[in-house]
Parts: C-alpha cells; sequence; structure tokens
C-alpha cells in the first residue's frame, strides 16, 4: 500500500512515497505555480492516499483532494520516526522558524513559531548571499572561513542589508560579515528554543539544516549535539506520509511500530 506526503512550501515541494518503508523521495523547486508542480508529480504515480502539509497544502487540497495537516504536526511525526528518542525539533524553512517540543510518546508538548518577518528564516540567508555575492551553498563556507569577529545588530532582513552593505563600504571582509549573519540567525533559534525548553535528542530539519555553519552555531549556544537527519528537507513530507499510512484517525503509535529504514 503505497502513501503519500507531500510538502508544499514557499520554497520547495518535496513529495515522500511510503510502503513497508521510504520508498521514494523527490524535491523540487515551488515556482510561481505550486498546483501545477504537484499535478505533474502526481500524475503518473498510484497510490492509495495522500496527506498534504506546508503552506500550499490548502491550495493543493481543494484542486487535487487529499487530507491537510500542519507542518508542525508532520515535522514533529517525521522527526521521531526518524529518531525515536527525538524530544525537540527545530524546523527552519524559507519563511519562517518553528520550535516543538515532543513528549518522550512523541506528543507535542509545546511549540514556537517565527511568522512575522523572515528573520530566522531560509530567505533571511538567502537575501544576505545574493547581497554579498555568493551562491547559498557556498554561503556556510564563507562564513567558517571567518577570520574576525564582527555584529549585525539587526534580524530586520532590510535592516539587516542595510547594515551589511554598511560594513561592506567600509572593507570588511564577506567571511566576517557571512559569519555576523549566520550569528544573529542562530542567535534568533536558539532563544526560541530555550523559551521552549529543549530537550535531548534535538532534530534540526528543513531546508536550513543543510547549511553546516547555522547547525554548528545552533549547537554550540545551546551546549547540546544537533542531529541533522540525512535529507533533512524531506522531514515534513515524510511526517505527512506516515499520518496517510496509519489512517485518518492518526495515532501516536505509528511511531513506535512503523519500523525505520534506511534513506533511498
Amino acid at each position: 500500500m503505497i502513501s503519500l506526503g507531500l510538502d508544499v512550501g514557499s520554497r520547495t515541494i518535496v513529495l515522500v512515497a511510503m510502503d513497508e518503508g521510504i520508498a521514494d523521495s523527490v524535491i523540487l523547486e515551488t515556482g510561481v505555480n505550486p498546483l501545477r508542480r504537484c499535478q505533474e508529480l502526481l500524475a503518473e504515480r498510484s497510490y492509495q492516499k495522500l496527506v498534504i502539509t506546508g503552506y500550499g497544502r490548502h491550495l493543493v487540497s481543494s484542486a487535487l483532494g487529499g487530507e491537510t495537516v500542519s507542518e508542525i504536526r508532520s515535522y514533529a511525526v517525521g522527526a521521531k520516526y526518524l529518531y525515536p528518542d527525538c524530544c525537540t525539533v527545530i524546523d527552519v524553512g524559507g519563511q519562517d522558524c518553528k520550535v516543538t517540543l515532543l513528549s518522550a510518546e512523541g506528543e507535542m508538548l509545546k511549540f514556537e513559531m517565527n511568522d512575522r518577518c523572515a528573520a530566522g528564516s531560509g530567505k533571511f540567508l538567502e537575501v544576505m548571499s545574493k547581497t554579498l555575492e555568493v551562491d547559498i551553498g557556498g554561503f556556510s563556507d564563507l562564513a567558517l572561513g571567518a577570520s574576525r569577529v564582527v555584529h549585525i545588530n539587526s534580524l530586520c532582513t532590510v535592516f539587516a542589508e542595510s547594515e551589511v552593505v554598511s560594513l561592506i563600504s567600509r572593507g570588511v571582509e564577506s567571511s566576517a560579515i557571512a559569519m555576523a549573519l549566520h550569528e544573529a540567525i542562530a542567535a534568533r533559534i536558539t532563544s526560541m528554543v530555550r523559551r521552549i525548553g529543549a530537550r535531548d535528542r534535538v532534530v534540526f530539519a528543513g531546508g536550513a539544516a543543510l547549511n553546516k555553519c547555522l547547525c554548528r552555531l545552533v549547537s554550540e549556544k545551546l551546549d547540546i549535539e544537533i542531529t541533522v537527519p540525512p535529507e533533512p528537507q524531506i522531514v515534513g513530507a515524510l511526517g505527512a506520509a506516515l499520518i496517510a499510512k496509519a489512517g485518518a484517525h492518526f495515532q501516536n503509535a505509528v511511531i513506535e511500530e512503523t519500523k525505520p529504514r534506511a534513506f533511498k
């Protein structure tokens, strides 16, 4: 029985197919027409059930069918499936940052969400990397090469960009500016984690988890080892697929009963 989880985010669309384990996963850019992208992803697939999460879940569900679930719930389920001892989930996506505290049984106890501006999100990093004229994939390495410390005072994307331009005009090297930006976003994330009360194990998921510098800084500031899944971008879609597999009345027991399989 194939069950699908579809995570329609602001930057990427992720599909995970579940059978006995993870049968397949696909990651695409969301683009300007996410509904069409989702239609193309589902067109040649045979499946029994579909659960959709992410910012675009209601748009896609109303057009293509399928149940919907919040990103907070889907990431919690996906992280707990991969790491049964997971108690804290950090999800940094394109437009926001979410932190969820879980019980040992996988119940959501608390959550914190920043969705009022791009601060603490992948979009913040993306905008700043463009300002420094470096590819987002190399932004982390640039920051890790910093040999001096500078500070960014604002986390507002507009004001932070203005500060970056000012630092550049003063001759501050790009690596130091990049590290300051990473420090600023890491401070925002860790303050959210502290407010809900972090418990080990901490799983860092979402696209920003691919940023090694950010992961290192969050780990250092929390003084906790951070676990990054092999494919952090698929965790939400994986959780949605698990919920689809368990049926409409999802029980936390599915996390314990479904043995995790290796990524393919």
